[in-house]
């Protein structure tokens, strides 16, 4: 039930936000770190650019012992208005994770939708993102967590 509904929050945010075409994206790219998990455990490397108006697609590698995972996503993000620099995103993407344990090696996949806040900084050339990324996992972790959140700081490239 619970994938079901957080499925349906996430394409109504789509939905609702798709009718919105004027400039949205604070920047073009960004460069930055991003620690991931329910406990902050993951710490990687993150690489976000505008491709459209209100779209933009990431992607990160993160680490942690015995682990390191790839992730792409698309995001739809909006301007909110009245409050310079900060804005609200939602997307979807997909994470492979290669755990490796005892000499024994494990790849996982799975989706991760997400809604989140970034903050442009106006004075400098930094953003700070916090977003919610459940994780559906579809091969040997099948199943829902819904504790995924992450935390960023990105550098602004231009």
């Amino acid at each position: 039930m619970k994938k079901v509904l957080l499925s349906a929050a996430v394409v109504a945010a789509l939905l609702f936000g798709a009718q919105e075409t004027k400039a949205q994206t604070p920047y073009k790219s960004a460069l930055g770190l991003v620690f991931d998990g329910d406990d902050g455990s993951n710490v990687g490397i993150q690489y976000k650019t505008a491709i459209a108006p209100t779209q933009a697609v990431q992607f990160q590698v993160a680490f942690r012992n015995h682990w390191v995972s790839f992730g792409g996503d698309w995001q739809y993000e909006k301007a909110i208005s009245g409050a310079e620099g900060l804005a609200w995103y939602a997307g979807v993407g997909a994470q492979v994770g290669i755990a490796s344990y005892d000499n024994n090696s494990t790849t996982f996949f799975g989706l991760r939708p997400q809604i989140g806040l970034e903050y442009k900084i106006p004075t400098l050339p930094l953003g700070l993102h916090l977003d919610y990324k459940p994780y559906l996992g579809l091969n040997h972790d099948t199943g829902f967590s819904g504790d995924g959140f992450t935390f960023g700081v990105k550098f602004i490239l231009k």
